[in-house]
């Protein structure tokens, strides 16, 4: 079993950048492939990000492809989503997610689950 905890998050205006963290417990954390994810009030979650069990592989949503950088530290058993040049629409609660797929963007496909952190950006 693994347990999620997210950080990072936070109120940023419209261009700038925040790096959300997500701390995970148990030592299997290389096996698995980590997601991000996110959820506008009144929307869906929404896939953003994953990246393969290596760090070598890393997929995108087209609307933060070349905005946000997923990344892993599996001896820190850390990943993270650089986020930059931060728009309006990028608010939302995003959550971390592992799964034990080689990749999936939906989210029913991930097994664990963080509790979330509130990322607002100003226009």
């Amino acid at each position: 079993q693994v347990q999620l905890v997210e950080s990072g998050g936070g109120l940023v205006q419209a261009g700038g950048s925040l790096r959300l963290s997500c701390a995970a417990s148990g030592r299997t954390f290389s096996s698995y492939t980590m997601g991000w994810f996110r959820q506008a009030p009144g929307k869906e979650r929404e896939f953003v990000a994953a990246i393969g069990r290596g760090g070598d592989s890393t997929y995108y949503a087209g609307s933060v492809k070349g905005r946000f950088a997923i990344s892993r530290d599996n001896a820190k058993i850390t990943v993270y989503l650089q986020m930059n040049s931060l728009k309006p629409e990028d608010t939302a609660v995003y959550y971390c997610a592992a799964s034990v797929l080689y990749y999936s963007d939906i989210y029913s496909k991930y097994d664990y689950w963080g509790q979330g952190t509130q990322v607002t950006v100003s226009s």
